[in-house]
């Protein structure tokens, strides 16, 4: 009967022990009202190619696939809306036609769909949350991969048979731009899953070849629903040097490194930094810093950071941890993500192919996420590159990342 008595008991703890861990874990994830979910990138990558995963000391050691964040986990609901059970945010699932961005804004409050009468334009941070860096462009719809899972989100490419590229397919958000891109044009931020990136894209857009007249600018929409706290920060100094965010639960560097490193630098530096009694920060991946970005400040960056001001008066650009797969590909680790703080600049001429003088302008708004070359001399890009110029800096700064849970 003791025999009895004393398993019923000790069943009865385990059970009440598992009902604290379940409650504790909710908790926690209550607090977590911006989790930030990994990117997807489950391959290693050098400064040209793929690689096996680096050891601690190596060369590239503690990139984005061998720090994952949560995995992406979502929930087809069959009445036309997928629910991401990291984010607590419901999504439309078709894809829609391109419409302007006033168009968008208001469609969103005449949506029905899944029954719900609460839809929204999404934020460029609830938009950027579905991003799925295993994507990559390759010059040519065919031979590429979208950044966004297509088993639950329905995706088409630009119209190649049109004469449209195939990156010709960006999402508007709800963020504006607080100045402006291009030749003065009022500018909201997009996600693109074609090619990996955010970037401001004008409100309208030339009619032709002429320099005057304009038309509204075409871009399509996916409406989001629930947990309207999310991509809100919640920033508390720890007076160490250290900065933590409420919201998602990562700690981060306060000032960031001072100097440009090249991407295998930036690795190494993260590697190596004891800070606050802490040795496993991270050089953050492309969603972790995007955390951070404050879209209601040219330089974006809440003024709890520390941030370096350039020689030019701008301010820098930061590395992340992710590879992006864009271009050949047959060199698919050539280019490593960033997110611009300062002014997203680029070197154009106006009217764009006309032959005039290029000059330095902010092409896609400070907050953009784009990419540079791993390795190499920023001098051999004097005029940019791409359509748009973007300035190629190759010593990006740091900011590192840690878990503030550990």
């Amino acid at each position: 009967m003791q025999a009895l008595q004393g398993a019923v008991i000790f069943a009865a703890m385990k059970t009440n022990l598992w009902l604290l861990v379940v409650m504790v874990g909710a908790a926690h994830a209550a607090e977590r009202s911006y989790l930030v979910v990994g990117t997807g990138q489950d391959t290693c990558y050098n400064a040209t190619t793929a690689i096996a995963p680096p050891k601690p000391g190596q060369p590239f050691y503690g990139q984005d696939a061998q720090r994952p964040g949560p995995a992406a986990a979502y929930k087809d609901n069959g009445d036309g809306t997928v629910s991401d059970l990291n984010t607590g945010l419901m999504w439309v699932k078709a894809r829609g036609q391109k419409v302007t961005w006033d168009a968008a804004s208001a469609g969103a409050k005449t949506c029905k769909v899944g029954g719900h009468s609460d839809w929204r334009m999404p934020t460029v941070k609830e938009l950027y949350s579905l991003i799925d860096f295993r994507g990559g462009f390759h010059f040519t719809a065919a031979d590429s991969f979208p950044y966004l899972d297509t088993r639950y989100f329905d995706f088409t490419y630009g119209d190649e048979s049109k004469g449209e590229r195939g990156i010709d397919c960006q999402d508007w958000t709800a963020t504006e731009y607080i100045s402006t891109t291009m030749n003065n044009n009022p500018t909201v931020f997009g996600v693109n899953f074609a090619d990996g990136r955010i970037k401001g894209y004008p409100k309208t857009v030339r009619r032709g070849s002429q320099s005057s007249g304009r038309s509204a600018h075409t871009l399509y929409a996916r409406y989001v629903r629930g947990n309207p706290a999310y991509g809100k920060n919640d920033f508390s100094d720890n007076g160490d040097g250290t900065l933590t965010d409420r919201a998602t639960g990562l700690m981060w560097q306060k000032a960031d490194s001072g100097k440009g490193l090249n991407w295998e630098q930036a690795l190494a530096y993260a590697a190596g930094l004891k800070l606050a009694g802490h040795g496993d920060w991270r050089l953050p991946n492309a969603k972790e810093l995007q955390s951070i970005v404050d879209y209601a400040r040219i330089p974006a960056s809440a003024p709890v950071f520390q941030l370096t001001k350039l020689d030019d008066g701008d301010h820098p650009f930061f590395w992340t941890s992710t590879t992006h797969l864009d271009g050949p590909l047959n060199r698919a680790g050539v280019a490593a993500i960033y997110v611009c703080f300062g002014r997203a600049t680029g070197w154009m001429a106006f009217p764009p192919n006309s032959g005039g003088t290029p000059r330095l302008i902010d092409v896609h708004g400070a907050g953009a996420q784009r990419s540079d070359p791993k390795v190499g001399d920023p001098k051999d890009f004097p005029q940019g590159r791409g359509p748009q110029g973007d300035v190629v800096r190759i010593f990006n700064f740091v900011r590192c990342v840690r878990n503030a849970t550990h």
